[in-house]
């Protein structure tokens, strides 16, 4: 397969306590019927475990969904851990139950995007197409 024929290939993790995951199965179903390669890590996974499990892959990003709260302490330290795997070109996008006002913090710590609650799967699809097509 050639490099223009690389499908985008996306993590899906749920990491910290949240054991509910139907939001990212639902998400990782539109990923893969739009034609992108997707790896579902399961739930409660660490940043470390995620992180290893990007790089093993060779993802082009990692997608995180959650629930719990812990959104200001684990994606900020999933990012950091990304970068010092030398995986400062694989992004980060996250979804789930964030409160607006956070998205500016997260963004500053290195989340490229922030999806909230009744965000379509299209709206991801064509997000993660647009940002990250170009490196297939």
């Amino acid at each position: 397969m050639s490099a223009s024929e690389r499908k985008i290939r996306v993590l899906i993790a749920k990491v910290g306590l949240d054991g509910h995951d139907v939001g990212a199965r639902v998400i990782a179903r539109g990923l893969l019927d739009a034609g992108m390669e997707v790896i579902y890590t399961g739930v409660r996974r660490t940043p470390e475990q995620v992180v290893r499990a990007a790089l093993e892959e060779d993802v082009d990003v990692v997608g995180v969904s959650i629930l719990s709260g812990a959104h200001l302490t684990l994606l900020p330290r999933l990012r950091r851990l990304l970068d010092e795997g030398n995986a400062k070109d694989i992004g980060l996008i996250a979804g789930g139950v964030i409160p607006q006002e956070d998205i500016g913090p997260l963004k500053d710590a290195g989340v490229t995007e922030v999806f909230l609650s009744g965000t379509t799967v299209h709206d991801i699809v064509n997000h993660i197409l647009e940002r990250y097509g170009d490196r297939t």
